[in-house]
């Protein structure tokens, strides 16, 4: 009998069972907490919050939250790893940093129970996505410090499939092993096979994408696999099925969401290791998980040892969609990122995601390439949008202004904003190493 869960323990626990576990491991990691982490303890003797005063999950909402900018200030102030580390700096195993495209980089310390903790939760996921030991999967996430590169390809690892560490770039490369390595599983970004198709039409003549074999695609790292038009689409080019396997955040555990077979819905798979809450991100008041609630997801660590986070604002706007067992026999609750707070935007009344655009503009796909950019020359309030649209490669000069006016009917319909837009050529949007364009541009002050 196939074994359909990595570990059923964790990912099939009964509320109640779930419910005892994370109050026995809230309340060591808290007494943890309150004594190594120097960055806690000065945060809360400042909110006048003594430990005995959080006695269960509920008295959570009387501490105070934990930021970005927290977490940036207390390693400016200490160096590497913030005042934040609670555990010996020698039992420290791996260190990785974040992106830092909007503010200055994190590096995140990890000892070895972390990393066993993280490279179970990961191996639940990508698991859940359908990878098994007989996959040879070829991981094509940037290596060079971020948490997505070489913790992804443990993660991976942890299944027994076999792992090829090919990371970014030199894609002409990488099509010739997918060919020659018998590679049938490849992970990623979701809009880096979209990369890929380009190449083998300029460098491989006569070949296809669904001639290399690939069976399975685990994405991660970007919206997109949520809009059924792309993902089939996608399949269908490549002869694969496209799996949402890899969502995480970085600066707090790599890899704790994916889809199942039965089931296209983000399944939280971080029991043991996350407690999650939802907040108002304006008034920033709790809010019930329970369907068909949309919140802030904020995230505390249950058994992190480096650098445990309590009350940490991701700004991933979540709505949870059910609740109960799935299908799969799986009991976290299945949900979807709506967008980032921090990239909501108000256009007349109306609250924007980039997200919203990405579907909009995916749809109409090859007349656009989908990429696209908002570009903001003020500050809010906005009565419209400006949105530069990369125009599909076969679009004609005299179809220009039709293929405009299409784009913004469709904005204006399926969205309810109105949105200028500018047609730029394939291309043409920078996108960083892993095929990832910024969505939003300020170009105030």
């Amino acid at each position: 009998m196939e074994q359909t869960m990595f570990n059923p323990d964790m990912e099939s626990i009964s509320p109640s069972d779930q419910e005892k576990l994370e109050a026995g491991l809230l309340s060591d990691q808290l007494d943890y907490v309150f004594n190594t982490s120097a960055m806690y303890r000065d945060k809360y003797n400042e909110a006048g919050i003594k430990r005995d005063q959080i006695r269960s999950m509920q008295d959570l909402s009387l501490l105070p939250f934990t930021t970005k900018k927290d977490l940036r200030k207390s390693q400016k102030n200490t160096a590497p790893f913030g005042d934040f580390l609670a555990a010996p700096v020698e039992n420290v195993n791996r260190v990785h940093r974040t992106s830092g495209t909007t503010g200055s980089f994190i590096y995140t310390a990890l000892t070895r129970r972390d990393l066993d903790l993280t490279h179970d939760c990961g191996a639940r996921a990508f698991w859940a996505g359908g990878l098994r030991p007989g996959h040879r999967v070829v991981h094509c996430l940037n290596y060079c410090m971020w948490m997505g590169g070489y913790t992804d390809h443990a993660n991976l690892e942890t299944t027994g499939a076999t792992v090829i560490p090919f990371g970014v770039g030199n894609s002409s490369q990488l099509i010739r092993i997918i060919r020659d390595a018998g590679i049938n599983a490849i992970s990623s970004t979701p809009s880096y096979p979209k990369h890929l198709e380009t190449v083998i039409e300029k460098e491989f003549k006569g070949l296809s994408p669904s001639d290399l074999g690939l069976e399975l695609g685990l994405f991660g790292g970007e919206p997109g696999l949520e809009n059924p038009v792309y993902r089939e689409r996608m399949e269908s080019v490549w002869g694969m099925k496209a799996q949402n396997a890899n969502y995480g955040v970085s600066d707090v555990l790599c890899n704790f969401a994916s889809v199942c077979p039965e089931n296209y819905k983000l399944h939280f798979l971080g029991q043991g290791a996350l407690l999650l809450q939802l907040i108002d991100p304006l008034t920033r008041k709790d809010i019930p998980v329970r369907a068909g609630a949309v919140g802030e997801m904020v995230l505390t660590h249950l058994k992190k040892e480096a650098q445990p986070l309590v009350r940490y604002r991701t700004s991933d706007l979540m709505e949870i969609l059910e609740t109960g067992p799935c299908e799969c026999g799986r009991t976290g609750f299945r949900f979807r990122i709506v967008g980032r707070a921090d990239d909501m935007l108000h256009v007349k009344g109306i609250n924007v995601f980039p997200n919203g655009v990405a579907m909009v503009l995916q749809n109409l796909v090859p007349e656009v390439t989908g990429e696209f950019q908002i570009i903001l020359d003020h500050p809010s309030p906005y009565t419209s949008l400006n949105v530069t649209v990369e125009q599909g490669a076969r679009v004609k000069p005299d179809e220009m202004a039709d293929l405009k006016f299409k784009i913004e009917t469709r904005i204006k319909e399926t969205l309810n904003f109105k949105g200028i837009v500018t047609l730029t050529k394939p291309d043409s949007i920078e996108r960083t190493a892993m095929g990832k364009a910024r969505r939003v541009i300020r170009t105030y002050e």
